[in-house]
């Protein structure tokens, strides 16, 4: 790992909310789960805490469904027929289902998203610079969505990017494997083991 100072160093989470994990969140109501997704938080916890203790930053990416006219969601076309459970209140900002997981609180830093990628028409980037961060451990959900289309749009935005191959996860285990190997040209690839310890030496 390249010695980027700790404090310019983000664990960067993308979408581990209670709608898409939790049971009673909008993907848990509808059945929609895996029990891959639902390991991540633990597997992403130890290395949060070590970030946190040695001066580093966790930073939360959230999926939204803007509230529109009457508090109804503002839902793409193609992700109304992907998702026709999504209803109103679902991805609602600031509502329990939009949260990061109990398990991963607090973050030091939120950023809202409205589609796979959390530099989108969003201010992830002003933040992170803002922070003087420059290296970004990627972790979440869904490895060949959100996840792949973030580190694509870090890495041509010059961060160093380092993808946690096993603190992320996707609705099957073979669509994770080629997504993270379709990654390996763009960003170096590591689990979480490996990189608590390379920050404990």
């Amino acid at each position: 790992m390249s010695p980027t100072p700790m404090e310019r160093t983000a664990l960067l989470i993308c979408d581990l909310q209670n709608d898409f994990l939790h049971p009673d969140g909008a993907y848990g109501r509808a059945g929609q789960a895996a029990p891959e997704i639902a390991a991540v938080p633990a597997i992403v916890r130890p290395l949060a805490e070590l970030i946190r203790a040695r001066g580093g930053f966790v930073v939360s990416t959230h999926f939204t469904l803007v509230p529109g006219k009457g508090g109804e969601p503002m839902i793409s076309p193609h992700l109304r027929e992907l998702r026709p459970f999504l209803r109103k209140g679902d991805f609602l900002p600031s509502a329990w289902g939009h949260a990061l997981v109990d398990e991963l609180q607090p973050a030091d830093l939120t950023v809202e998203k409205v589609a796979y990628s959390a530099f989108y028409m969003t201010r992830l980037e002003w933040v992170l610079r803002k922070a003087g961060i420059e290296r970004l451990l990627v972790s979440g959900i869904v490895t060949n969505g959100g996840v792949a289309s973030t580190v694509r749009d870090a890495h041509v935005r010059d961060f160093s990017v380092t993808v946690l191959s096993d603190a992320c996860a996707a609705f099957s285990p073979a669509v994770h494997r080629t997504a993270i190997d379709a990654l390996k040209p763009v960003c170096r690839v590591a689990d979480v083991t490996e990189i608590l310890a390379e920050l404990s030496a």
